[in-house]
């Protein structure tokens, strides 16, 4: 569903891409459901794994929603290799009501419309299966109390957070904690006219975003890029 904004990116920055689909997504494996609360924290620690047998030694992680926060949560961790810089859209770092309630409205949503339909040409997977991987341990009572501030001063990699006006998934408390507790530079963007996919909603507002993010940081080019 990035279609080619992956691409693009890595063309106006000169990077390499890696572009993955997460356990659960697309054509990679099957995730193991129900997925824990700590599910986001498993993920992260499977990157290094990734980076090393790809080669990859310092990445710029790009990463959106679930995956801008296994992004933070990688970056806090002692991990190998370590992330040259982070470009995140729409971080989730605790959980909101707005967050509960529009997840919510998607689960009634995929039950009652085409949804199911238009989502599977995305993923081999079948989509039951895509969707509740993601939507129901959002909505586990359990799932409230979930929580990754704690590993936020632990985050030393120059990071931008771009951020819709308009999310219907989160808020800007998302991006004013971050930018409190960040341990490394904090470069904020918030975007009008914006849901919760800036690079679908305003594509090329956020292409030159994280492209002039990345080039003043690695003026004379830089690491593979991966998200």
């Amino acid at each position: 569903m990035w279609r080619d904004f992956p691409q693009a990116l890595a063309e106006r920055i000169g990077f390499g891409a890696l572009v993955f689909s997460r356990r659960g997504y697309g054509a990679s494996s099957e995730a193991h459901l129900p997925r824990r609360t700590s599910y986001m924290h498993e993920e992260a620690a499977e990157l290094p794994a990734l980076c090393g047998a790809l080669g990859i030694s310092r990445p710029v992680l790009v990463g959106h929603s679930d995956g801008a926060s296994i992004a933070l949560i990688y970056a806090g961790s002692n991990s190998v290799p370590r992330p040259s810089a982070l470009l995140l859209e729409a971080p989730h770092v605790f959980v909101e009501p707005i967050s509960i309630a529009s997840i919510a409205k998607a689960r009634e949503t995929f039950q009652t419309t085409d949804f199911p339909a238009r989502l599977q040409r995305y993923h081999e997977l079948p989509v039951s299966h895509v969707f509740r991987g993601w939507n129901d341990i959002w909505l586990h009572p359990d799932f409230a109390q979930w929580n990754i501030e704690y590993v936020l001063s632990r985050v030393t990699a120059p990071t931008l957070v771009v951020q819709g006006e308009k999310d219907e998934y989160g808020t800007w408390a998302q991006v004013a904690a971050i930018e409190r507790a960040l341990a490394g530079q904090v470069t904020t963007v918030r975007v009008p006219a914006c849901g919760h996919s800036p690079h679908v909603d305003q594509r090329e507002r956020t292409l030159d975003a994280m492209a002039s993010f990345a080039k003043a940081h690695f003026p004379t080019g830089g690491p593979t890029l991966a998200r």
